[in-house]
């Protein structure tokens, strides 16, 4: 009897033992299936996502093209007068914006920041610009201009943007400025007597209130002078330290370009500012416009960085335009 137990095998004694065993093989298959499966949606769900946010990307990529068009030109000349802007944004979609703008015998120079950053404000620059350049050839003043936009901006629908705005008319002739300062860090005009006089003149921020009052302030850019324009990005830009950059700084920067051109004054500011952040990121967009007036027979031909031509305008004005 113990021989017969001893030759019997483990499956003859459990005769279920065997079908438990392939049952759970199956199942165990079954499982390793529907993992496989679950793992494919999911790598293919992950592969649409991807494209979508390739799309995106491209998309915000083509906005931030057409912005940079909508701030054109970047540099121009015209007569003594030379201008040079940039724009520095956090993320690809800015909330400054800047415009210089033909006014008949007039340079007009506009730079703008729109509250927020990123799609938010970039939605609504297109609509600022187009708004700020439709005021600003229907009124000679800078404060009716800007009390227009304001006006136009607040009567819309929907919540209106907070838009910091600097808008000023140069005459070509004689360098006087008209302008208006609507809520942006003061811009500096300095010449080679290190006297800095702000322009300070204007009314609130737009879009704050649809009855505020704007006013206009009036300031001479003599030979061999600058103005420096910028958003609040620059001056309240910050290093490690938790110090900001402020216009004390900004027009030291400008000065030690002293004697250079629109361009150069502009890079040396811009320079400036990303050596006092000092690696630390940006929390807003950086945006510098300068105005440089020539002494007469200084210009140089270093001035033309790109081709130049010629413009004929009303007023026996004649400009040379740089094609941005």
């Amino acid at each position: 009897m113990c021989h017969m137990w001893q030759g019997t095998s483990r499956e003859q004694l459990h005769p279920g033992t065997q079908f438990v065993a392939e049952r759970s093989e199956q199942e165990a298959d079954s499982s390793v299936d529907r993992q496989s499966e679950k793992l494919r949606a999911l790598e293919e769900e992950l592969d649409v996502l991807r494209r979508e946010q390739s799309k995106l990307q491209r998309g915000i990529f083509e906005a931030a093209q057409i912005q940079r068009r909508l701030c054109a030109p970047r540099q121009l000349v015209s007569g003594e007068y030379e201008v040079a802007g940039e724009i520095f944004p956090v993320r690809h979609l800015s909330g400054d914006f800047f415009k210089v703008l033909e006014l008949d015998a007039a340079l007009g120079i506009v730079v703008g920041d729109i509250a927020g950053k990123g799609l938010s404000a970039g939605i609504w620059l297109p609509h600022l610009v187009s708004l700020i350049h439709r005021c600003a050839r229907a009124h000679s003043d800078p404060a009716d201009a800007i009390s227009q936009a304001n006006r136009e901006l607040c009567s819309g629908y929907g919540e209106p943007p907070l838009v910091a705005l600097f808008f000023a008319r140069i005459d070509l002739e004689n360098g006087e400025i008209l302008y208006c300062n609507a809520g942006l860090p003061s811009p500096l005009i300095f010449g080679r007597d290190h006297d800095a006089t702000r322009l300070e003149e204007g009314g609130p921020m737009l879009g704050a209130m649809s009855n505020g009052a704007f006013h206009t302030g009036i300031a001479t850019l003599y030979p061999g002078h600058t103005l420096i324009a910028c958003s609040d990005g620059v001056t309240e830009c910050q290093n490690w330290r938790d110090q900001e950059f402020e216009l004390a700084r900004l027009s030291a920067a400008a000065r030690a370009a002293d004697g250079g051109n629109a361009s150069q004054t502009l890079f040396s500011a811009l320079g400036a500012v990303l050596d006092f952040a000092d690696g630390c990121p940006l929390g807003d967009d950086l945006t510098l416009l300068v105005v440089r007036r020539e002494q007469i027979g200084t210009r140089n031909s270093s001035t033309a960085m790109q081709e130049q031509v010629p413009v004929a305008l009303s007023g026996g004005v004649r400009r040379q335009r740089l094609v941005s």
